[in-house]
């Protein structure tokens, strides 16, 4: 394949540092035109050098000129705030943009690249989330293909290479089921933030590791595959598979279903939408089948895990509904992670937050904009009442 210019959008966390390792395995493959972080700075600046970005850009504005005069002396171009990101991603210079920045913030940038004309590695789910319709209708518009980056919908998308075009019956989209996938709901409920930290499979960022503790990263992926796949929320079926070795399954009409099979390791997927559709060496683990043991599969338990149920609520009403969930769940899960709520108190501020804002059938991109500041704050609104 022709070398890959890339544009890396949240460098800094889980999926963007993972995406570097990647490139370090491949340089002559990849070469790293932006990269861009909204608070650490310190790890912004070692990547800068390390692989010689062109430009960098650091969404907290207090802390670029700690950037700057680190850089000065690389050559390397140091941009602040969100509008530079937006102008930075319609470079000539830039073939694909990996959009790896945590929640709704993801969104503008996302769409300023479509608009750009760039091919998207899209690891932000929210984007979709909140703005499925618009986002993939705009993709559309500017031939734009966006290549799914997790795990769950890269497996998705690597079963149909084989479907050459037959009719999806249903998607099986796997779960972990998380740290507390056997715990009653009396021990569920006292449980700590630390103890929702401790993934027993994935290593990832503190907020998607929450999502998958309350089951609410599932719903979030449903939705996403709503609209990446272009299929009916019925026909998601979501599977809890603790051990993580497939990844998800696509099933036909004549009942046969092909599995995308690993062992969990996000480079692989972060990989494949970067050298699409060319498959590069990897340094990771292996499968070995005779080592494997069993692997199990039971159906998700909603009163437990109620956060995945408001998910299919919330893309079953559609509208503006799944972007108002989306921006409780942020604010609920920080609370959670700063100590003061409980467990279930996230999916209780989800389900008042949903109940409390206005509901858009048909919204446009500044519909969704305002909706995420109104939906914030009638959450924090929820919270100070606790």
């Amino acid at each position: 394949m022709e070398k890959r210019r890339i544009a890396i959008l949240g460098s800094t966390g889980s999926i963007g540092r993972q995406a570097l390792d990647v490139v370090r395995q491949h340089r002559d493959l990849f070469d790293v035109e932006l990269i861009t972080a909204n608070n650490s700075s310190s790890l912004l600046i070692e990547q800068a050098i390390e692989f010689d970005a062109n430009n960098v850009a650091i969404c907290n504005e207090d802390k670029y000129r700690e950037v700057a005069d680190a850089l000065q002396p690389h050559y390397i171009k140091v941009f602040a705030g969100m509008k530079s990101v937006c102008e930075l991603v319609a470079s000539e210079n830039i073939d694909i943009v990996l959009t790896a920045m945590v929640g709704f913030s993801g969104l503008e940038s996302t769409v300023a690249a479509i608009r750009a004309g760039k091919t998207i590695a899209l690891a932000n789910k929210e984007t979709l989330v909140a703005a499925g319709g618009i986002v993939t209708g705009l993709a559309r518009q500017n031939h734009v293909p966006i290549l799914p980056v997790d795990s769950e919908h890269s497996a998705i998308f690597q079963c149909l290479q084989g479907a050459y075009g037959n009719t999806i019956s249903k998607i099986h989209l796997t779960a972990s089921g998380g740290p507390f996938r056997t715990w009653d709901k009396d021990r569920i409920a006292a449980v700590t933030f630390e103890q929702a930290l401790n993934h027993p499979r994935w290593n990832m960022g503190r907020k998607v590791t929450i999502d998958s503790a309350t089951m609410m990263n599932k719903g979030l992926e449903l939705i996403e595959a709503k609209w990446l796949f272009d299929i009916s929320p019925e026909k998601i079926r979501v599977v809890v598979h603790p051990q993580s070795v497939i990844h998800s399954m696509v099933e036909f009409e004549d009942g046969a279903v092909i599995a995308q099979l690993g062992h969990p390791d996000m480079r692989e997927p972060i990989q494949y939408a970067l050298s699409y559709p060319a498959r590069l060496t990897l340094d990771n683990r292996k499968l070995d089948f005779a080592e494997l043991g069993e692997l199990t599969f039971s159906a998700p338990d909603t009163d437990r895990f109620p956060a995945l149920g408001l998910a299919y609520e919330a893309i079953g009403k559609g509208g503006n509904m799944p972007c108002i969930m989306n921006a409780a769940n942020e604010v609920a899960v920080q609370a959670f992670l700063e100590g003061k709520i409980g467990f279930y108190d996230i999916s209780d501020i989800i389900s008042g937050t949903m109940a409390g804002v206005d509901f858009v059938k048909e919204p446009d991109l500044d519909t969704i904009f305002a909706t995420n500041a109104e939906a914030l704050a009638k959450a924090a609104s929820i919270l100070d009442k606790r």
